[in-house]
């Protein structure tokens, strides 16, 4: 059995900062991709940013050139460092890690509040 558990939310004033963690335990063979999605009420959930087992990451236009997507390999754990963040990014982050041989889990995911 596999979980992913994320940590690191709360509330933060606009142009402020935040570190989002996901460690996955369990049975792990191999951890490929782990990615960050987020959805806020009445939308759809969307992909923050991704990086896989090499290293090589994808963003989200939306967060692109303020969130930073690192993880490390040997401690099962990804991180989310999310800067000048807006109130449009309030929504609730879950971390999803695809690997062998559970193939894909998902977090129940770390509230993040951004308000004056």
């Amino acid at each position: 059995q596999v979980q992913v558990v994320e940590s690191g939310g709360g509330l933060v004033q606009p142009g402020g900062s935040l570190r989002l963690s996901c460690v996955v335990s369990g049975s792990i063979f191999n951890i490929y991709t782990m990615s960050w999605y987020r959805q806020s009420p009445g939308k759809e959930r969307e992909l923050v940013a991704s990086i896989s087992r090499g290293g090589n990451t994808n963003y989200g236009v939306s967060v692109k050139d303020r969130f930073t997507i690192s993880r490390d390999n040997a401690k099962n754990t990804a991180y989310l460092q999310m800067n000048s963040l807006k109130t449009e990014d309030t929504a609730v982050y879950y971390c999803n890690a695809q690997g062998s041989p559970f193939r894909e889990c998902w977090g129940k995911g770390t509230l993040v509040t951004v308000s004056s």
